[in-house]
């Protein structure tokens, strides 16, 4: 059976790719299969395959969390291959998602729809990138196929955007504090999380396992368009300065 449009728009929706635990690619299978679950936000892996049937029900769909897969101290990149949770290229996308997650903290603290925005809009590109720090440089082909690798425009948006709201209020010429208010303080954390996942991207390049070094470019700018964000989103009160 071919893929449907719907389930196909489904996984193109979560910027997923699919396979089963035996390394194949969904789209290889068929689509024979509703039954699959997320184990992690760059992948979903198949754990049984089904025909589709009229007659399916919901709980034959049902699937636990867990795998234990994981559990020797090894994960899966995205198109196939493992790799020690603490390696390198595990380390950058593993921080880079955690960037996104603080970024949403900042979005459900804000009160200002143009900072909410701006952070989505963030999330969503991040989630790309460690999508692309995920890949095996021997696999890079697969992932052209299915997703955006970062761009030269990309990092000249962030540009952008930094001398946008640069223009707009007058930025701190002191070393200030964070805290002023929720918001700033977690979009300073998700700035210093981009440092880390940045440090650790340096690091991917030095060992030759970076198939894209304007990922380095994106995310240097990308704490310098965090660090101007969290100073907009307190424009209108006090600072307090670090010295």
């Amino acid at each position: 059976m071919k893929p449907s449009l719907a389930n196909l728009a489904r996984i193109a929706a979560h910027g997923l790719l699919c396979y089963n635990l035996d390394g194949r690619w969904l789209t290889d299978l068929g689509f024979v299969t509703l039954d699959f679950r997320y184990l992690h936000p760059l992948k979903i892996v198949i754990s049984k395959v089904l025909p589709v049937s009229s007659s399916s029900t919901s709980d034959e769909f049902r699937k636990k969390v867990y795998t234990k897969f994981g559990d020797a101290g090894e994960t899966s990149l995205l198109y196939g291959g493992r790799v020690s949770k603490n390696g390198l290229n595990t380390e950058a996308y593993g921080i880079t998602d955690e960037a996104v997650s603080v970024m949403g903290l900042a979005r459900a603290m804000t009160r200002d729809p143009r900072v909410n925005d701006l952070l989505r809009d963030l999330q969503r590109e991040l989630f790309t990138i460690a999508a692309e720090l995920a890949t095996d440089p021997n696999k890079y082909e697969l992932f052209q196929q299915h997703f955006k690798p970062v761009t030269e425009e990309m990092v000249k948006s962030l540009e952008t955007a930094i001398d946008s709201l640069e223009e707009e209020f007058e930025m701190p010429k002191v070393f200030i504090l964070p805290g002023g208010s929720q918001a700033s303080a977690a979009i300073d954390l998700a700035r210093c999380v981009i440092r880390t996942a940045e440090r650790r991207v340096v690091a991917m390049a030095e060992s030759d396992i970076l198939t894209n070094g304007l990922i380095m470019s994106y995310l240097n700018r990308l704490g310098d368009l965090l660090f101007v964000l969290a100073r907009y989103e307190d424009r209108d009160i006090p600072i307090e300065r670090a010295t």
